[in-house]
């Protein structure tokens, strides 16, 4: 009897204390989430999400940062003023050296237009600039103003036999754009299957609790029949303390699902953006939505849809580029060309008056004689990792389609279990309504309804967590596959730049 006291008097304790914590969101408004409703936001709300929205639009302006390098640039440089007085050292003719005082401004300005060659990675330009001299200690009838231009000028700066980044980059870079978008898509869908996990995580301990709330009145009805068994001598004292138990028992896996509903509540609403006190009740999603899933199906469609698809070919792509790139340092040869016209006047205006021809030509070459290997290992390094690479992709392509396999494989057989775990559940909610009338009547004893009663707990749970697993399955398969089933259409649109 000291053990039941003491058993009983902690199990109060507990209760109390769960009563006061919950006292808080109790005062709150109770807010009811489908699951569906619960994913979206997630989606919305939470820091995952919005972590991954702000890195797809990161990426976004990387892309639009690599299709300005396409496009013409017009630039103006220029230095506005340039004053300086000093004395400098004039070396005169007998060889002495004289000191003479300079007080001179100098202005330049320049603009032009460039366009990137993408094929060959030159550059075209077309430039006009204007350049204004001042000389403060001119002597007297000198002018003081002098001004120089170039009236037009067209120049080519290109680079022969090099690494041409212009032509690698427009490979590279819309994959890496298509990439992200898939990528954000695919982030979104494992913001889904976070928060179903949490929302089963809160649907189990409702659902517990729900269970130990039943128990309870149940045992509760237990313990007063056979009080009254007791009385007629039917029902033993150490049966009526074991029932007693029973009761004191219920009691404390009441406040402990109640605990877990909390806590289950707390991480749910920071996840989702909620206030911590949030009440929250969850409709279970039994309705499982209707569509078949084909292996062969699933497997086209994520080679066709996920990043890491086109991630194996950008692979390849940028391995190619460092052969390349590789390639192009053994030696390097620039060709720069230019023609235009130039003049030199006192007044402005002059400089565009019968201008004189500009032109220039010249091929710049950096061979190198003696470099002890340098550039045969440089080629070596990149064709070796050209190879890994290639090899690491062959790898990673069987171990993508085996995923992909698996994990469909593993949804279909979780939906056959789902649909086992069902009915087995109502079989033994059944069986223990039938036991519990049947015990009211004296035709079971308390050991057999201990029994149905343990048996409907457990396939009730069973079930929960095959939708659990279903669930999860089935937004796993979908992030797989950046495919949605149930409605037949792409999770994204590929065609749309944001």
């Amino acid at each position: 009897m000291k053990f039941t006291y003491l058993f009983f008097v902690k199990s109060v304790v507990a209760v109390f204390v769960c009563c006061a914590v919950l006292d808080k969101a109790q005062a709150q408004d109770v807010l009811t989430f489908t699951l569906q409703e619960l994913v979206q936001q997630a989606k919305d709300n939470s820091p995952s999400a919005l972590r991954a929205k702000t890195k797809k639009e990161n990426l976004y302006w990387r892309y639009r940062l690599f299709k300005s390098d396409y496009n013409p640039q017009l630039r103006l440089n220029g230095t506005i003023p340039r004053y300086y007085q000093e004395f400098n050292n004039i070396t005169q003719p007998d060889g002495s050296i004289e000191f003479i005082e300079v007080k001179q401004n100098f202005m330049d300005l320049e603009l032009g237009l460039e366009q990137v060659i993408g094929a060959t990675g030159g550059v075209v330009s077309v430039n006009t600039s204007t350049n204004r001299f001042d000389n403060f200690l001119s002597n007297p009838g000198e002018p003081q103003t002098r001004y120089s231009g170039v009236p037009v000028r067209v120049a080519l700066n290109q680079p022969i036999f090099a690494y041409n980044r212009f032509k690698w980059d427009k490979k590279i870079e819309p994959l890496l754009y298509e990439e992200s978008k898939r990528a954000y898509v695919k982030e979104m869908e494992e913001v889904s299957i976070y928060v179903t996990s949490l929302f089963f995580d809160y649907l189990a301990a409702q659902v517990n609790y729900e269970i130990a709330t039943a128990n309870l009145k149940n045992t509760e009805e237990v313990f007063q029949i056979e009080k009254g068994r007791n009385k007629l001598g039917v029902t033993p004292e150490d049966e009526l303390l074991q029932v007693e138990l029973q009761v004191l028992t219920a009691q404390q896996e009441m406040a402990e699902a109640r605990l877990s509903l909390e806590s289950a509540s707390f991480a749910m609403n920071s996840f989702i953006g909620l206030n911590q006190y949030s009440n929250l009740n969850l409709v279970s999603p039994d309705v499982l939505p209707e569509f078949e899933v084909d292996v062969d199906r699933a497997i086209d469609l994520a080679f066709q849809n996920r990043a890491e698809a086109i991630g194996f070919d950008r692979q390849k792509i940028q391995a190619e580029a460092e052969v390349a790139s590789a390639r192009g340092e053994r030696f390097q040869v620039m060709l720069n060309a230019s023609y235009g016209y130039n003049n030199a006047a006192f007044n402005f205006p002059d400089i565009y008056q019968n201008p004189n021809t500009q032109a220039l030509v010249s091929l710049g070459l950096s061979v190198p004689i003696l470099d002890w290997g340098r550039n045969k290992a440089r080629m070596s390094m990149a064709k070796a990792n050209q190879e890994l690479v290639e090899n690491t992709v062959a790898q990673e392509l069987i171990d993508f389609e085996q995923g992909i396999f698996t994990k469909v494989k593993n949804f279909l057989m979780i939906k056959e279990r789902l649909n086992v775990t069902k009915v087995s559940a109502d079989v033994a909610q059944r069986r223990y309504d039938i036991a519990m009338k049947r015990y009211q009547t004296g035709n079971v004893n308390i050991t057999n309804l201990n029994i149905a009663q343990n048996e409907k707990d457990t396939n009730k749970r069973a079930f929960y967590t095959s939708l659990r697993d279903f669930w999860i399955a089935y937004y796993e398969l979908r992030s797989l596959t950046l495919y949605d089933f149930e409605k037949g259409e792409l999770l994204y649109s590929p065609e749309v730049e944001q």
